[in-house]
């Protein structure tokens, strides 16, 4: 019997990672479902799942998380800026623990990107290979959820805001990357594999303000702004400066092409079309 672990499943990803290995048919009693605070994932807790603490912060608790587990899935922290030192814990403790296949959420091409965000997933993917684990990397684009999550701001003032030009972003919901992810880690063929992980469907925002129009009724158009101006827009909106500066770069390598990929890698691992951004604004509408 295997057993897997995926670390942060207080977050988004890491529960809905969860929830994919149950509807691949894991057994709840295979499936270690860890994070800092344990209170909030008590529902995985109700239906079987084995709960443990795992704090990115301390070692220990690591090392007791891993006891046992035979593949495990690093969900990155959302801590930017400290994730390498975090990340490097959990990946001795998978070592330690000799998990034959530890997955890891990057994002897309990290090694070579010039988004901010890439810096700290590729010196987590260098730690990685320097362990000399069997690994799997599913590089992530966008969240579509980046954008549907801010349809009310975009239907009360007829605009969608960014700095990404006409560029195309291959943006896919949480839950197509999570059950992606949860079937790479049953497969048997994984170790060693990079995944190129985005949408079917790229998009700019202009299409997607386009699509939001469309499915609302309500006009909405798509601003784009100079890097600055966007940036002061998102602090203005209450986003803290240095998370909105990170958020501009994204936009400016959505510009570059940074987020774009058509390799097809996710549809494959789920053996289905990905959720089209146009079922993903209906679905947040409703």
């Amino acid at each position: 019997m295997t057993t897997y672990l995926v670390t942060g499943t207080s977050g988004h990803l890491g529960r809905l990672v969860v929830r994919s290995l149950l509807d691949l048919g894991v057994s709840p009693a295979d499936v270690v479902a860890t994070a800092r605070d344990t209170a909030p994932i008590a529902d995985l807790a109700a239906l079987g799942v084995v709960v443990r603490r795992a704090d990115y912060t301390d070692p220990a608790s690591l090392d007791a998380a891993f006891a046992g587990v035979d593949r495990a899935l690093l969900v990155s922290s959302s801590a930017v800026g400290e994730r390498v030192a975090q990340h490097a814990a959990v990946i001795e403790a998978a070592a330690a623990a000799g998990v034959e296949l530890l997955g890891y959420t990057s994002i897309t091409r990290a090694t070579t990107s010039g988004l901010l965000l890439a810096g700290e997933h590729a010196a987590t993917e260098k730690l990685l290979a320097d362990a000399g684990l069997p690994t799997v990397l599913l590089r992530n684009s966008w969240y579509l959820e980046n954008y549907t999550e801010q349809l009310p701001t975009a239907l009360e003032h007829g605009a969608v805001l960014g700095a990404a030009g006409a560029g195309r972003v291959s943006a896919a919901t949480r839950a197509d990357y999570a059950a992606a992810a949860a079937a790479a880690l049953v497969a048997d063929d994984q170790a060693g594999r990079v995944h190129e992980l985005g949408g079917d469907v790229a998009f700019t925002l202009a299409e997607y303000a386009a699509w939001v129009s469309e499915a609302s009724g309500t006009p909405v158009v798509h601003h784009d702004l100079p890097a600055a101006d966007h940036t002061a827009a998102l602090v203005s909106a209450g986003v803290p400066e240095g998370f909105a500066a990170v958020l501009t770069d994204s936009d400016l390598g959505i510009a570059r092409g940074d987020l774009h990929t058509d390799t097809g890698d996710l549809a494959r691992l789920l053996g289905r079309p990905t959720t089209t951004p146009m079922e993903a604004i209906r679905a947040a509408l409703a």
